[in-house]
């Protein structure tokens, strides 16, 4: 039976979160895989303010499980994966966290897993290690909401529905997204989505049973040429600055800032995102690219920074199948994570995949 197309995109964004599978075998009918990475990574930080630092860490190291099976003429999956941030990421716990944890049977994925947003726009992306701003300039930016708990992605061709345990839980429905995307011979894609969610008129808290419907648009594509492929996303709307993780105030923080959507008087404000940039594959082992972003709130505070910017350059060298070797100098202008201060950093990674 042919593999699910949604299936294939949820891992198909390996691409970004570098899953692979190393099949154990079959038990019962049943096919059981295992896959995921071991990384290890050293990052200099030169701050717009504050000691320059080294930290280094293989915390995102990660390892997924799969078991497949047909049953009855329909093909299902069930997916389980996880890394080691535990439920600190820039604290010193390195227990098991859950990624994913999804079942998929033909077109339904239903679990923990990609945001509508995420599949809609970061697929497209330049590559990248960032690891806390993989995607940010998008709307799957945001890696505190880029898996709700709970999600359903239903696929016919190329258009995909996807409803998701909204951000508001006192939300009258779910967050969702309506994305329509097709691939074209020579490796070009492109991508248009409308989401949507009932967003809380509040600048303290995202939970609120006084709320308005946001929506924004998503485009997203790439154009290959030859060796060379050229990237864009971009985003406007309502609503979405969760997802992308900047609007009022600034950067979204889960404890600093929980509500970016509304401005002081609870009204929704717009946010507009932009990803261009460009990948090149030099020879078989050796690839680079180069990325820039930039999200632009219209309306915040006086104080706070109404625009964010981001540009990322990197090389990775396959030195083995599997084995990969890569350096990323980034920079950005305002703070965004614990581990990702205004300024330059300079990541130096190895990755073994299996």
């Amino acid at each position: 039976m042919r593999k699910s197309r949604l299936a294939a995109a949820i891992i198909a964004a390996g691409a970004i979160s570098n899953v692979h599978a190393l099949e154990l075998g079959e038990f019962n009918g049943t096919t059981f895989s295992v896959g995921g990475y071991v990384k290890a990574e050293g990052r200099f930080t030169n701050a717009d303010s504050g000691d320059s630092e080294f930290d280094g860490t293989a915390r995102q190291s990660r390892i997924n499980f799969s078991a497949k099976r047909d049953v009855e003429g329909h093909k299902v999956m069930g997916f389980v994966e996880g890394d080691f941030y535990g439920g600190n990421a820039t604290g010193s716990t390195y227990d098991w966290r859950l990624r994913h944890a999804y079942l998929n049977v033909d077109n339904l994925t239903l679990g923990q897993t990609w945001s509508g947003q995420f599949l809609a726009s970061v697929p497209y992306d330049v590559p990248h290690l960032d690891f806390f701003n993989a995607g940010k300039g998008n709307t799957g930016g945001n890696g505190g909401v880029v898996r709700p708990d709970m999600v359903m992605h239903y696929q016919v061709g190329g258009v995909r529905l996807t409803l998701q345990d909204p951000i508001n839980s006192d939300a009258d429905y779910p967050d969702f997204v309506i994305n329509y995307a097709s691939k074209f011979d020579g490796g070009h894609a492109a991508s248009i989505a409308l989401a949507g969610r009932d967003v809380a008129k509040s600048n303290i808290t995202n939970d609120s049973d006084d709320s308005e419907f946001g929506a924004a648009l998503i485009l997203a594509g790439k154009y290959s040429l030859g060796a060379t492929t050229l990237h864009f996303n971009g985003y406007t709307g309502e609503g979405q600055g969760i997802y992308s993780g900047f609007g009022y105030g600034g950067a979204w923080h889960p404890t600093l800032r929980p509500a970016v959507d509304t401005n002081a008087e609870g009204e929704l404000i717009k946010t507009t995102g932009v990803v261009v940039g460009v990948s090149h594959r030099f020879n078989e082992k050796l690839t680079g690219s180069l990325r820039h972003a930039r999200i632009e709130a219209d309306e915040t505070p006086v104080a706070a920074e109404d625009t964010l910017q981001m540009t990322h350059a990197n090389l990775v060298y396959t030195y083995l199948p599997g084995l990969d070797f890569g350096i990323e100098w980034r920079d950005q202008n305002i703070t965004t994570h614990g581990t990702r201060p205004a300024g330059q950093q300079i990541e130096l990674m190895a990755m073994y995949k299996f």
